[in-house]
């Protein structure tokens, strides 16, 4: 299978804003920037989603949006940042990687970018926090 993000890892072709061991970042190509100073994070090790990727890699990846998001504010002069992620099928993700856009706002720019349009008419068996609840009990802790 053939990975976007894990060929720019190897062959080290990307606008890239920092490397560190467990997690990158970078610029994606200027047709894609939804803002100047748009960066995309991703983990070195490949994973589809935050549902499937290793813990340590989703705690780089999250910190480092932190990190590029204070980044925005100082040394952009950004007023806030909005951080996109669609893991799996279904979710809108355009590269099956696990990737969070970050992206820098001001004042002055008239809208947010949009996330979902449409609301989902999924029925579930059993009221979503109950279900999600029973789930995150019986979970095994990761190790």
């Amino acid at each position: 299978m053939s990975c976007v993000f894990c060929e720019l890892l190897k062959t080290g072709e990307a606008r890239w804003v920092v490397l560190e061991p467990d997690a990158v970042a970078f610029l994606p190509l200027p047709a894609d920037e939804f803002a100047p100073g748009h960066t995309l994070v991703v983990p070195r090790r490949h994973s589809v989603g935050v549902h499937d990727a290793d813990e340590r890699d989703v705690v780089a990846v999250a910190a480092l949006v932190r990190r590029i998001s204070r980044a925005m504010v100082s040394a952009l002069g950004a007023t806030g940042v909005v951080v996109l992620n669609a893991s799996g099928p279904n979710s809108g993700q355009t590269v099956a990687h696990l990737h969070v856009h970050v992206v820098p706002r001001w004042d002055d720019d008239e809208e947010t970018l949009p996330w979902l349009r449409q609301r989902s008419t999924r029925s579930l068996t059993a009221p979503a926090h109950q279900l999600l609840a029973a789930a995150l009990r019986s979970a095994r802790p990761p190790g």
